[in-house]
């Protein structure tokens, strides 16, 4: 008879852990308490304007390959994306403007002409986060830090000999301002760290590497949106015969002699050989292990930064931004002071736009577009989101005006607007985190919860809030790391 496998959650992560536990021989369950699948990457409408629900950003498209690959099929058959010429256009409020190319070449000879010529540092600097990149990825990103195994590899004895070549012991802001004199070029390399939920100031210079996944690697755009990345997943799985259960919550996980036997839904049990959560970890302890005492890894959860997103319908389009684009405040420092340390957002926010009917023509009608505009925030520590997403609106409707020199006011004809306490709400993220736990902390990376339990047998966690970190890359590769930890 073959063993059973129940994932609580349709995230990406989760759609992904229950492909390749199926395509490892087990019968697949996934129970997910809404009435769509994607969680964070799921879609909506607003009128006859589609829009992505999260995340924007979409890098390492091999990893979903391997995915399919994995489970026997062709992923042309299921799932399509191209690679962007500009990873992102940035804004400054004094008119200057930047394409980042997501070609390597292109994009350090857009540096050289834009930024006093610093074209040798910044190559410099990428090839040093490439380099990064390549020692950590084995050890950090597609392994458990948790299991032994793990440093008995060559890859552990080469990222150990080239431990402080990491930069993890100065901030990512240290190590910018070591390699740039051009205030906007730091400002430029210090906004990785949101791709986290971090603040340049707080993370490790590590977090370099992640200019290597755009840069160098390129940024793609599925040719149907970012959603379509789990509307595929869900096809596969429906596909090769995982069973989804749609407006299902998880009232527990069954434990009996301390291994995960089943879950109850609506009062009634449903067994399983093992069980993967991808719901936020915090919140799993909370509400489906009641009893149990968290790990030291989140008994003092300090979640990521959250954010403020409009959703607008816009009736024109709009030549001079692309598909991703940053307008930037004027005052880094007392922006990310705000977020972090004083829990509010700044008078003065960076401002990030995504239009994908700039490519997925489908998503808004004929010349018109779908604007995200997301405004990184505290996670809800209790603040009047009310008056801060009225405030925040006008501030953005201004500095976008500013910027761009347009009047934007009269051409947003739908608006849909979510705080941390609507982030929530509908994907379960404790506190409106993106990003589960932060990493403001230059051991960030060693005290994420890992991706099974060490006190109850048969359990395991996937997705943003558990190693190795949010974003839909690492979402990705956690799946990957449990279906190698199952036997």
């Amino acid at each position: 008879m073959k063993k059973k496998a129940i994932i609580i959650g349709s995230g990406i992560a989760g759609l992904a852990v229950s492909i390749r536990l199926k395509s490892k021989g087990y019968d697949v369950e996934v129970y997910e308490k809404n009435d769509n699948v994607g969680g964070k990457l799921s879609d909506f409408y607003i009128d006859n304007f589609r829009h992505d629900f999260g995340p924007k950003l979409f890098t390492m498209p091999d990893l979903m390959e391997d995915i399919f690959n994995d489970a026997g099929v062709n992923i042309d058959d299921y799932f399509k994306y191209e690679k962007l010429e500009v990873a992102c256009k940035y804004f400054w409020d004094d008119g200057y403007t930047f394409n980042a190319y997501s070609n390597n070449h292109k994009f350090i000879n857009e540096v050289y002409k834009k930024f006093n010529k610093e074209e040798n540092k910044v190559e410099s600097y990428l090839s040093r986060s490439k380099k990064k990149f390549n020692l950590v990825r084995k050890i950090f990103l597609e392994k458990s830090l948790h299991k032994l195994s793990t440093y008995l590899s060559f890859e552990a004895f080469k990222a150990i000999f080239n431990f402080f070549n990491l930069n993890i012991f100065i901030t990512l802001n240290s190590l910018n301002k070591i390699y740039f004199r051009d205030k906007k070029l730091i400002q430029l390399f210090n906004r990785f760290a949101t791709y986290n939920g971090s603040s340049p100031y707080m993370t490790s210079g590590i977090m370099s590497i992640i200019q290597h996944l755009e840069h160098d690697l390129g940024v793609f755009m599925p040719k149907k949106g970012i959603s379509d990345i789990s509307h595929s997943l869900y096809n596969l799985a429906i596909d090769l015969g995982i069973k989804f259960y749609l407006n299902s919550e998880i009232d527990k996980i069954l434990i009996r002699d301390n291994s995960a036997v089943g879950v109850v839904v609506n009062k009634i049990d449903h067994k399983a050989d093992i069980i993967v959560s991808n719901m936020d970890v915090s919140l799993t302890y909370d509400r489906l292990l009641e009893g149990y005492k968290k790990p030291f890894f989140i008994k003092n959860y300090q979640p990521s930064s959250s954010a403020v997103v409009f959703y607008w319908n816009m009736n024109k389009s709009f030549p001079n931004i692309n598909v991703h684009n940053i307008i930037f405040s004027k005052n880094q420092d007392d922006e990310f002071d705000y977020i972090f340390n004083k829990k509010l957002i700044y008078t003065d926010p960076t401002v990030y736009i995504c239009s994908t009917s700039k490519i997925v023509k489908e998503d808004a009608p004929a010349g018109c577009e779908n604007w995200f505009i997301l405004i990184n925030s505290p996670f809800d520590d209790g603040q009047d989101w009310e008056k801060i997403k009225k405030d925040l609106r006008k501030n953005i409707i201004t500095k976008i005006n500013s910027t761009l020199k347009v009047d934007i006011e009269s051409n947003i004809v739908g608006e849909k607007i979510l705080t941390p306490v609507d982030i929530e709400s509908e994907t379960l993220s404790k506190f409106g985190s993106l990003y589960g736990s932060s990493s403001n902390s230059l051991k960030s990376a060693f005290v994420r919860h890992p991706n099974f339990s060490k006190n109850i047998n048969n359990l395991y966690f996937c997705g943003g809030s558990v190693h190795p970190g949010g974003g839909i890359p690492l979402c990705l590769n956690s799946a990957k790391i449990v279906s190698d930890l199952v036997k």
